[in-house]
């Protein structure tokens, strides 16, 4: 008696590889009162897809100029918050960085992002990269260039010590700028191009693990304008992640062009995080007369700055 056959034979198919994972990433991007640097900024990130997996998020820290209307009419794929009031620069991050934090599925990476930079097509998928090869990196940033092509000495710095500082109220670090001891705060005596372990890169361009900010925790709001990178970075080495500048990526970058339309604000801003950094971290450690003479120096600077700024054009006025 013939056997019964099927009517269909399903031919075995051969596994079909799985899509490779692709990281994913959100960028924060505080604002205050430069719908035209953001505009520039966010053009240049939508200009090209990453590989990585991205969400931009934008806090607006209480515009008085039209940066939130911008963003909903031309971007509105970006994740915007409105802040009721311009409560700093950390704390403004923080209002993105908790609910990214609280997602249920959280992004791999976060990168704080100024809206004054101009983000070239492999930033993005250059830094991810370098942490998805390099685990026991919790923060990397890229060389960070200002518009005339000259490097932005923030992306790469020394923790302010006391010595470090001491140096660098001197004048010796502008004196001395290829020495190893007197230049430590900016690290000027290495080639630009070196990749390098750092204490700190600069919080206008800065990726870390999403793992490190929940293990560490957020931006300290003690820091209204500056500094906060600083502080960040510090207590990230202390739960012993590396940070590494890693020049093979770049970003542009207009330094200071938020902070110039309000000068004297912002001066007064960037001394006062030097001594609360200094307070918060060495004071305790430092001898009592050290002390003095380095809350003095800071004072003496801050005073110097503030002069030197009235005397200028207001086109001209900076911060530090």
């Amino acid at each position: 008696m013939p056997t019964a056959t099927p009517k269909h034979k399903e031919l075995d198919q051969p596994e079909q590889p799985a899509p490779p994972r692709r990281p994913t990433l959100a960028v924060v991007i505080l604002n205050y009162n430069r719908a035209d640097l953001l505009a520039d900024c966010l053009e240049s990130i939508y200009a090209h897809t990453p590989r990585c997996q991205l969400a931009v998020w934008v806090v607006d820290n209480a515009s008085p100029d039209a940066s939130v209307a911008m963003v909903q009419a031309r971007f509105p794929q970006v994740i915007l918050r409105v802040s009721p009031h311009n409560g700093g620069f950390s704390y403004g991050n923080n209002l993105a960085l908790r609910e990214i934090l609280a997602l249920p599925n959280p992004p791999d990476y976060v990168m704080l992002l100024n809206n004054d930079t101009v983000v070239p097509p492999d930033l993005f998928d250059g830094l991810v990269d370098y942490l998805e090869a390099h685990p026991a990196v919790g923060v990397v940033g890229p060389k960070v260039l200002l518009p005339d092509g000259s490097l932005d000495l923030a992306c790469r710095r020394s923790f302010p010590t006391p010595a470090v500082a001491f140096y660098r109220m001197l004048g010796l670090a502008k004196i001395f700028p290829r020495h190893p001891r007197f230049a430590r705060y900016n690290l000027t005596y290495l080639d630009p191009d070196q990749e390098t372990e750092v204490d700190a890169v600069v919080g206008a361009c800065m990726l870390l693990r999403r793992s490190v900010i929940a293990e560490v925790g957020l931006l300290d709001e003690a820091f209204f304008m500056y500094g906060e990178d600083l502080d960040w970075a510090y207590r990230i080495k202390q739960y012993g992640w590396r940070v590494i500048y890693y020049p093979a990526v770049y970003v542009w970058h207009y330094k200071r062009a938020a902070s110039t339309r309000r000068a004297i604000p912002s001066i007064h801003a960037f001394y006062a995080a030097m001594r609360i950094f200094h307070r918060k971290h060495f004071a305790a450690t430092t001898p009592a007369p050290l002390n003095a003479v380095i809350e003095a120096g800071i004072t003496v600077k801050e005073l110097i700055a503030l002069g030197h700024n009235l005397l200028l054009p207001a086109a001209a006025r900076r911060v530090g």
